[in-house]
């Protein structure tokens, strides 16, 4: 059992959902984005995303997207966030996401991405723009190197696709499922009935696919992230932590402000 699987399994026996955490890696710099990771996880998230900048970065809104750009503007990108990877790696055992675009992988090539990717103690990898049918290649390299790829399903997801997930995940690593919550990208404020909903659905997708489906898009306190949490396995929350880091003078304040929604965010699911 993986890093990722041992997290849900410990999540479910101490009845808690899921709380996975993301980051755009080289914002405000690398080493900031070290100690923000870390800080993460002491305050209880369960699974770091770490987010490789990206300059289209297309599934993401304004906050994420601007911080795309100051990260790669300072010359971050996937080297970097490799090496906050292993930064993480040497002081925790938090299981940690590959979140990004194909576009780095598939010029470093699916056998040399998989191999720098597992050498830098990452478990999993989430590729947003790349479909199911398409990832046969980076998929197969990276289960030759114990990978696990994390797919999507959207509200606009049909049940034969679902299930063609459910059967990748006979042959592959599928950690979990990420169930994004609405149409749309990332960054917006989800209602209650959408979030409820998307729980609901996550529920289904994760009896069609029999792997934990957690709720992402939308989500940016405590209040949002119990209510999608309900019937999902947990949630990901991303551009909240993004505003927080943005709007922080110093290293200092950035790190009081994400630790405070962290914990937040615990207490809540």
């Amino acid at each position: 059992m993986g890093r990722i699987e041992e997290a849900f399994a410990r999540g479910a026996a101490e009845k808690r959902k899921a709380l996975v955490t993301y980051l755009c890696v080289g914002d405000p710099d690398g080493d900031a984005s070290i100690d923000l990771a870390l800080a993460c996880a002491d305050e209880g998230a369960d699974i770091l995303e770490l987010g490789c900048p990206f300059s289209d970065p297309s599934a993401d809104g304004v906050a994420i997207a601007r911080a795309s750009q100051r990260a790669l503007g300072r010359g971050g990108g996937l080297d970097e966030t490799l090496r906050v990877a292993r930064a993480v790696r040497e002081r925790s055992d938090v299981p940690i996401v590959l979140f990004g675009y194909y576009n780095p992988l598939f010029v470093r090539g699916e056998e040399e991405a998989a191999r720098v990717v597992a050498a830098a103690g990452v478990d999993a990898l989430l590729v947003v723009d790349l479909p199911v049918d398409e990832s046969m290649p980076l998929r197969t390299a990276a289960a030759a190197r114990g990978l696990g790829l994390v797919p999507l399903v959207a509200p606009t997801t049909l049940p034969e696709r679902v299930a063609r997930i459910g059967a990748l995940g006979e042959r592959f690593p599928v950690p979990f499922v990420y169930y994004v919550s609405m149409t749309g990208v990332t960054g917006g404020a989800g209602g209650s009935a959408v979030l409820a909903s998307a729980g609901a659905e996550a529920a289904r997708v994760r009896a069609a696919t029999k792997r934990p489906t957690v709720v992402g898009f939308g989500i940016d306190s405590g209040e949002r992230a119990r209510i999608a949490a309900t019937e999902a396995d947990g949630v990901v929350v991303g551009s909240e932590i993004v505003r927080r880091i943005e709007r922080g003078a110093t290293h200092g304040e950035r790190l009081a402000s994400v630790r405070e929604l962290v914990r937040e965010l615990r207490a809540a699911v």
